[in-house]
């Protein structure tokens, strides 16, 4: 009973990350003379406007005319608390859910608008799952190389480089054989990074990635996410209840609070704010930050 479960479980999450997988590219993908062997270019900054959203299940209002600016190459972060919405806001990005207003422009093209067309698309992106949504069946290093090989992108000499360089990024080098079943939590939050930066994606989400790690994977975490931006140009938006996290890694921060962001700003900004609510979320003894 167990091992069925388990099988659904990975089926579950292996159609998620097709679901995702499948729309990375279109026209990004560069055709390599005769042997059509796509190459991946450098990767790019991506702006993000979000522009009225609102989204609601039931009788339960969760997005509100939400408005919000990304800039290109920023590593920008939602906070608050659960059950606010900041991961819907990074489904609705990346067009796991849609909104009932509201759009969404990423380089200057609306994701859910009726002219909006994949073709159109010249961004590749990426996600980083709250539960790192590795497949056990995989060694590390098949879950890193899993997009490239299912969208034969280059031959299988480059993906192998690949594999290794990604992993070397995020300070895994020489485990492309272990079972992810032997990893730690922060060892597989760490080649969900890989198997993300794999495609050289314009824009990384991640959703949570502190959860579940004790304070010194966090850090070794935020010091990663630090180290692979400084290695690529993409833009980067985290969501996060970690304060801490935030405050470390990001350039910006946005708080959502019941549905709405109520401050935008650098993580000095967020600290010195006067709204009453973000100062309650950052002032805490339990965050190791006292407030004057």
């Amino acid at each position: 009973m167990f091992a069925k479960r388990q099988r659904e479980q990975e089926g579950r999450r292996e159609g998620l990350f097709h679901k995702i997988a499948h729309g990375l590219v279109g026209s990004v993908l560069e055709r390599d003379g005769e042997n059509t062997c796509a190459t991946l270019r450098e990767t790019r900054a991506v702006g993000i406007r979000i522009s009225r959203i609102n989204k609601s299940f039931g009788d339960k209002h969760v997005l509100k005319d939400v408005n919000l600016e990304i800039l290109p190459g920023e590593t920008f972060s939602i906070i608050g608390p659960s059950g606010t919405g900041k991961s819907l806001l990074l489904k609705l990005i990346v067009k796991l859910d849609s909104p009932d207003s509201g759009e969404i422009f990423i380089d200057g093209t609306p994701v859910f608008g009726e002219k909006e067309h994949d073709s159109e698309r010249d961004y590749r992106y990426s996600m980083v799952f709250q539960s790192s949504a590795l497949f056990n069946s995989l060694s590390v290093g098949e879950n890193v190389g899993l997009w490239l090989r299912e969208k034969r992108v280059c031959k299988e000499m480059r993906i192998r480089e690949i594999i290794r360089e990604k992993l070397a990024m995020v300070g895994l080098e020489g485990t492309e054989e272990l079972k992810t079943s032997e990893l730690s939590g922060g060892m597989k939050k760490r080649v969900a990074i890989a198997r993300s930066l794999a495609m050289n994606p314009d824009l990384i989400l991640y959703d949570e990635p502190t959860a579940e790690l004790d304070p010194i994977n966090s850090d070794e975490l935020a010091n990663t996410i630090i180290k692979v931006k400084q290695t690529t140009r993409n833009t980067t938006v985290i969501v996060t209840h970690d304060l801490n996290f935030a405050l470390y890694v990001s350039d910006r921060i946005a708080m959502l609070h019941e549905g709405s962001i109520i401050e935008t700003g650098t993580p000095a900004e967020i600290k010195a704010s006067e709204n009453p609510i973000v100062r309650g979320f950052v002032y805490t003894t339990t965050k190791g930050i006292k407030g004057e």
